[in-house]
């Protein structure tokens, strides 16, 4: 018998559980015994369920009972999930967490702890929901170089896209949706703004690496910019807009960004919708995969968790090698990187269309009925001379009062 506590028994915490309790028989097989909770800390009783009697709120009982080799972080946050973790390990304890915060911000030191006592700290969990990602990255993939992620790691930002561009819906009423429908927090900046995105390529890029990477040096764009007449010039050009974040690696450096980007028919990315998240990864030997799947929800993403209580549990004495280590990964800038470029251009098409075409070079063009405006297509061009010609159109625009309404990157 193996004992194991839950730190937070929220959705996933509680999820844990069950996934624990239903497939308990195959678990064990999996584990080589079974697995069982000891105690849940969380500041609620929880009386009438089936952990009434588990139910603990003094975190040194885990800390302290040397019974409970396997614990679970699904508190979220920082505090106090940083301190627990790192007493949990520091006491010999394997530590399994949803948390990308934790794992973003303190990843490094935890790793480098649990290195140092042989024992392991996974987060299956933290990217990607029940998408079995890092896990195929450090063993499916371990004969590989990893040279490019790039993914929709984000259901809430997918949904409110999906429901704008499928359902003609503004961000506002999106949201709202998301919200009533548990898929966005009351303040949902995190993932409206592209923070919970972000934090999720950093892990992944340090994974792909071994290097540290501070999500706080990435460049990170949100989608609050994105309107519905956005999506609807994407759709007649044949793109869909997706909040997205990638990783380019160079060597010893990437270069790493999130943000609304256009993708085309051809592109895995462009049919996945609502709440559905997809990573594709490329290796130097496999070549491009991909794995698509639950993003987020309380079963998908509590199964992730037991997979890795599992692979503890297997290696209840030995050190499972994964993760990276403090040599800080540098984050390139993208100013050589090469995209197209799509803008929409208030003012009547038939006088500024030309003037586009000088300053951008060969365009493609959309137009919507009824709109003072038009949105062109730019073909393959480097950043940095995007900029100066953008710049340059913005001038020419203003002495007739028109202006660029709006700028998305769109896949290469």
């Amino acid at each position: 018998m193996i004992y194991a506590a839950i730190m937070g028994y929220g959705t996933i915490g509680s999820g844990v559980f069950e996934v624990l309790e239903k497939n308990k028989d195959k678990i064990a097989a999996a584990a080589g015994q079974p697995i069982e909770v000891k105690y849940v800390l969380d500041l609620r009783d929880f009386p009438g369920t089936p952990v009434e009697d588990k139910v603990i709120h003094d975190f040194s009982v885990i800390e302290k009972d040397p019974e409970v080799q396997l614990v679970v972080e699904t508190m979220g946050g920082l505090n106090p999930s940083y301190p627990f973790v790192k007493a949990c390990l520091l006491a010999g304890k394997h530590v399994s967490t949803s948390n990308k915060a934790l794992v973003a911000a303190y990843g490094t030191e935890l790793l480098a702890i649990a290195r140092e006592k042989g024992v392991n700290f996974q987060f299956e969990a933290s990217v990607g929901g029940g998408i079995p990602v890092i896990r195929t990255m450090y063993r499916a993939m371990a004969g590989d170089k990893i040279q490019e992620i790039t993914g929709i790691l984000n259901g809430t930002t997918n949904y409110i896209l999906t429901k704008m561009d499928q359902e003609g819906w503004s961000f506002k009423e999106a949201l709202k949706e998301a919200q009533a429908l548990g898929y966005a927090e009351q303040n949902p900046e995190a993932d409206v703004e592209g923070y919970d995105t972000c934090r999720k390529i950093a892990i992944l890029t340090a994974l792909a690496t071994g290097r540290e990477v501070d999500y706080q040096e990435i460049p990170t764009e949100g989608i609050t910019e994105i309107c519905a007449e956005d999506l609807r010039y994407a759709d007649a050009l044949g793109l869909s807009v997706k909040l997205v974040g990638s990783s380019q690696v160079q060597g010893k450096d990437a270069m790493v960004w999130v943000a609304p980007l256009m993708v085309g028919k051809d592109n895995p990315l462009y049919g996945v919708n609502d709440v559905y998240n997809a990573v594709l990864i490329k290796g130097n030997m496999l070549g491009t995969s991909m794995y698509y799947g639950s993003g987020a929800g309380k079963l998908p993403t509590a199964s992730a968790v037991v997979a890795d209580m599992i692979e503890e549990a297997q290696n209840l004495n030995c050190h499972v090698s994964m993760g990276w280590s403090d040599e800080k990964l540098k984050v390139q800038p993208s100013d050589n990187s090469v995209y197209r470029y799509f803008l929409r251009i208030s003012g009547k098409f038939e006088e500024l269309h030309h003037a586009a075409e000088h300053y951008l070079g060969e365009c493609r063009i959309a137009l919507l009925e009824g709109l003072n405006e038009f949105a062109v297509l730019t073909e393959p061009m480097e950043k940095s001379a995007f900029e100066q010609a953008r710049g340059r159109l913005s001038e020419m625009l203003a002495q007739s009062g028109d202006r660029i309404i709006q700028v998305i990157h769109a896949e290469a």
